[in-house]
């Protein structure tokens, strides 16, 4: 996924906003017909930052618990314990035992499953044991219920990490670029050296070979290439984790200098990012091993996907080291770091856009855009911090990190390769880095045309076709979220046709083929922000003064 469809998305979306220095939909004035994907870009986006934010959060809450020793999952006599009354008012996962005055009396569970025991009111153990982390995780950290029908009442300490974490995005966000792109030196630089601190701990631990050997060995399950989800959730992690088909990358090369080198960038980021993902899986995975060791269990029992692995396997592993606040304090501490980038990314993008569109009326209210937006995404994300929250995240994750960045891939390949034409756009590209040959441009214009927009339209439709409705573990999700979850998608997507019908509409011509002509064709304001950068191609460019992205990269060093 990395090198036939990402890296090229990578290059290509970069040389697109670093080319017009406009954000995710006003960049579309070089095709105009198809100005609905950047729309679906930003919409998908805007509702996965709901909830993304959901994920910082949930590190917020483990770093202040990891401010204890020892920590709280470690144990689950440390919140509920034999012969003691639970004054949290927490039902224990096993034997259900509830008082009449409103508290619950705790057994020891672990005791009881492990000497197949029934509860001391008769009733048999029926429900799958649970270690201390993953209780932690799931009745005391979210309090969750048994079902999204359930939304159970607001965990208030997640909505105070909420809020804390949407106000340190608004901070970084309140003077664009200027001032995250300072916090970002902080925050990219940072989890490198935790992670290099948890490799070095991590393989030095005894069994941190079998966690290496299961993450990248032997044990390796390569029948799972056989299954259209992998690829589906291959392609949409890389494109999530390299902003790619979300409007951050556009937005974020718009900023950048006309003479940027963009496919030395692109070459860069794209290997050191997926350099560090597997660097990353050696730290993990070895203390997972070390875990799986002492336990003397195989570590397929031990690991987790998904949230489980953050929230539940490795946190149970750090409480099993020495000096383990430590430990998990930089681990929960560099999610928190990892987060924000991406989170500052997204929220960026979304600001851009809405400063694009509205430039006479927001560019001199910069400040309060950024805190309206962060502020109203706040509220719209509370409902991922009730008891059913957990449910809400994993359904719109399920839903719109998929179907609506694919098709969006899709589309815009083929409007930039087929409508707009790869040709053009390499000589566009090349007013930027300077003119290359025809080799150089030969896999480029290969994966731009043809390898890249087919692979992701088989994925596409590989993943339609083998669908199975969300599940969260083994909890099934009622119909109605299901229809929720295809009805976000298609508001996601639906903006594409309805605006090509639109400029077809609108756009002059005597037939519906020299409408849709006239619709394809750039708009006369398309090209470089800059007269000196315009060249003979695009001298008859008219000068724009409306365009508040440009007008900050003209007053940044």
């Amino acid at each position: 996924m990395l090198a036939l469809i990402a890296m090229p998305m990578f290059f290509l979306e970069s040389s697109f906003g670093q080319f017009a220095s406009l954000g995710p939909v006003a960049v579309w004035k070089a095709v105009p017909m198809m100005q609905g994907v950047g729309i679906t870009m930003v919409l998908s986006s805007t509702i996965l930052d709901i909830t993304y934010n959901c994920v910082i959060t949930y590190s917020l809450y483990y770093l202040f618990a990891s401010f204890q020793s020892p920590l709280p999952w470690a144990d689950s006599c440390s919140w509920w314990s034999a012969d003691e009354t639970c004054s949290r008012g927490l039902k224990d996962p096993l034997c259900n035992l509830t008082l009449d005055d409103g508290y619950f009396e705790i057994v020891n569970t672990t005791w009881l499953h492990a000497n197949n025991e029934t509860c001391p009111n008769g009733s048999e153990i029926d429900v799958p044991h649970q270690g201390p982390s993953e209780q932690y995780w799931n009745k005391v950290v979210l309090r969750r219920t048994s079902s999204m029908d359930e939304t159970g009442e607001m965990v208030w300490y997640l909505a105070l990490c909420l809020l804390l974490a949407w106000l340190i995005v608004g901070a970084a966000l309140l003077k664009g670029v200027k001032s995250s792109g300072k916090v970002v030196y902080f925050t990219a630089t940072f989890p490198y050296v935790v992670l290099t601190i948890l490799l070095i701990r991590g393989v030095t631990l005894e069994g941190a070979n079998k966690g290496i050997e299961f993450y990248i060995g032997s044990q390796s399950d390569f029948s799972k290439l056989a299954d259209a989800e992998v690829w589906k959730d291959a392609a949409t992690q890389i494109f999530y984790s390299l902003a790619v088909s979300l409007g951050s990358l556009v937005t974020l090369s718009s900023y950048n200098k006309f003479h940027n080198n963009c496919y030395r960038d692109s070459i860069v980021v794209c290997v050191v990012n997926c350099a560090t993902s597997v660097f990353a899986g050696f730290a993990i995975f070895s203390i997972l091993g070390h875990m799986a060791h002492v336990q003397e269990k195989p570590v397929s029992e031990v690991v987790q996907s998904g949230f489980g692995l953050v929230f539940i396997a490795y946190p149970a592993a750090i409480a099993q080291l020495p000096w383990s606040p430590l430990w998990s304090s930089l681990f929960f501490f560099m999610l928190i770091t990892l987060g924000l980038d991406s989170q500052f990314i997204a929220v960026e993008a979304i600001i851009t856009t809405l400063l694009d569109q509205f430039p006479q009326f927001l560019r001199s209210k910069r400040l309060y855009l950024a805190s309206g937006v962060c502020l109203l995404f706040y509220f719209l994300s509370l409902v991922c911090v009730t008891q059913a929250g957990i449910y809400w995240i994993n359904l719109i994750d399920h839903f719109c990190a998929g179907w609506s960045i694919l098709t969006a891939a899709i589309l815009e390949l083929i409007s930039l390769s087929w409508i707009y034409g790869v040709h053009r756009f390499i000589k566009d590209i090349e007013m930027m880095i300077g003119e290359r040959n025809w080799l150089f441009w030969l896999w480029w214009r290969a994966c731009w045309v043809f390898i890249s927009p087919c692979l992701l339209t088989a994925i596409l439709f590989w993943s339609l076709v083998t669908f199975a409705p969300p599940t969260f573990g083994s909890v099934e999700y009622p119909v109605w979220a299901t229809v929720l979850g295809w009805c976000m998608t298609i508001f996601c997507i639906m903006w594409i046709p309805i605006i090509a019908i639109v400029r077809v509409v609108q756009a002059e011509g005597s037939t519906l083929c020299q409408k849709i002509s006239a619709a394809c064709t750039s708009a006369p304001d398309w090209g470089p922000y800059l007269k000196q950068h315009r060249g003979e191609r695009y001298r008859n460019r008219p000068d724009s003064t409306e365009d508040p992205v440009c007008d900050q990269i003209l007053t940044l060093p």
